[in-house]
C-alpha cells in the first residue's frame, strides 16, 4: 500500500471520528439542556414569589396567564390554577400543540377520542382550560391534595409522577398570576408601532376593542369605561391615551383585599399579552409598566398632583390598558 493511500486513510479515519465526536457534543449538549431545563426558551417574562421564580417565553406567558384568569372568572382558588398549570407544563410545556400522543391536543393534550371535545374546541385555549377546571371540581378533595394527584386524577396518564416536578414553578406563577402577590409579574417585549387606524363607532380602536373581547374571554363581562361614542372630552391628564380611543379601564369597586387581588390578575395577564395586542402600558394599584421600560418590571406610578378621588388619581379602584 502507497504511503498517500494511508494518509488518505489515516485523514478519512479522523475526520470520520471529528465528525462523530461533534455530534456526540452536539448530541450531548442538548440532551443537557432538555435535563436541566426542558423550557429553555428566551427568558422574558417572569414571575417571582417569596423568593421562588419561574421564567416562560412570550408564548408560555400568554397560555400561563389564560390559564389563571379562567380560574379567577370560575371563582377557582389558586391551588386549582396551581394543577393546572403543572398539568399544561408536563404536557405541552405550556403550548398549544396541535400533535401529540395519538389524538392528544392542546396545552392540557386532551383526546377527542376520550370524550374531551373536537379537535377545533380542543385547541381552543379557553374552552381546554375550562374542561380541564371542570373535570377537576369533581375530583374529590382536589384543594388538599397534593398537585401531581390532583393532575393525575383529571389526566390519567402513564406515569401521574411526571406533575410533580412542576410544582413548585406552577404554584408561584399561580400565586402572581391569580392576583395573590402584587406586582410579581413582567414581561420584557418590545415597544409597539403606532397604528393609523382611529376610533370606530364606541370611540375606541380596533387594538383596544381587541383587548377588550379579550379581558371578557378569560374575565367574563367586567364592568368598564374611559372611552365614548364621540370620544372622551375630558377627566383624564393631558396626553392621556383615553383622548385618542387607545385606553380602557376596568374597574374593580369596592377597594378591598378580594378586588385587588382580581385586580392584580387582570393586571398581569394584560402584561403577558403585551406583545401580541400591541400593549403599551398598564396601570394598577399605584404601579406601572410599560412597553418602553420593561425590562424595569413594575415601577411606582406618579400620579400627579391633582385633586379628585384618590381611588381613581393612583388606580386603586381600577386598571387601565392602552395601546398603542
Amino acid at each position: 500500500m502507497s504511503t498517500r493511500s494511508v494518509a488518505a486513510r489515516t485523514f478519512t479515519a479522523g475526520a470520520t471520528a471529528l465528525a462523530v465526536l461533534a455530534v456526540l457534543v452536539v448530541g450531548g449538549v442538548l440532551v443537557l439542556r432538555e435535563l436541566v431545563d426542558p423550557f429553555s426558551s428566551e427568558p422574558v417574562c417572569t414571575a417571582g414569589v417569596e423568593g421562588t421564580s419561574a421564567v416562560l417565553d412570550l408564548e408560555q406567558a400568554r397560555y400561563a396567564a389564560t390559564i389563571a384568569a379562567v380560574s379567577v372568572q370560575r371563582g377557582l382558588p389558586a391551588r386549582a390554577a396551581s394543577i393546572a398549570l403543572a398539568t399544561a407544563f408536563q404536557e405541552s410545556k405550556i403550548v398549544n400543540i396541535d400533535y401529540g400522543d395519538r389524538d392528544s391536543l392542546g396545552l392540557f393534550q386532551q383526546r377527542p377520542s376520550q370524550g374531551w371535545g373536537s379537535p377545533s374546541q380542543i385547541m381552543d385555549p379557553y374552552y381546554a382550560t375550562n374542561r380541564f377546571y371542570s373535570a377537576l371540581e369533581q375530583v374529590d378533595g382536589y384543594r388538599s391534595l397534593p398537585i401531581d394527584e390532583a393532575a393525575q386524577m383529571v389526566q390519567r396518564s402513564a406515569d401521574g409522577r411526571a406533575y410533580a416536578p412542576h410544582e413548585e414553578r406552577a404554584r408561584t406563577l399561580a400565586s402572581a398570576l391569580t392576583g395573590f402577590s402584587p406586582a410579581a409579574f413582567s414581561c420584557e417585549v418590545e415597544p409597539p408601532s403606532p397604528s393609523a387606524k382611529g376610533p370606530d363607532a364606541q370611540g375606541l380602536t380596533p387594538r383596544a376593542q381587541a383587548v377588550r373581547r379579550e379581558v371578557e374571554s378569560a374575565f367574563g363581562d367586567l364592568p368598564q369605561g374611559g372611552f365614548a361614542p364621540d370620544g372622551v372630552q375630558s377627566g383624564h391628564q393631558q396626553g392621556s391615551a383615553h383622548y385618542d380611543g387607545r385606553a380602557v379601564d376596568f374597574f374593580f369597586r369596592p377597594v378591598n383585599d378580594a378586588n385587588n387581588r382580581r385586580g392584580w390578575a387582570l393586571a398581569h395577564f394584560l402584561v403577558a399579552q403585551a406583545e401580541r395586542m400591541a400593549i403599551s402600558t398598564v396601570i394598577f394599584d399605584d404601579r406601572i409598566w410599560t412597553a418602553a421600560r420593561s425590562d424595569q418590571g413594575w415601577r411606582e406610578y406618579d400620579e400627579g398632583s391633582g385633586s379628585g378621588d384618590p381611588n381613581i388619581r393612583r388606580h386603586l379602584d381600577h386598571v387601565h390598558v392602552d395601546v398603542a
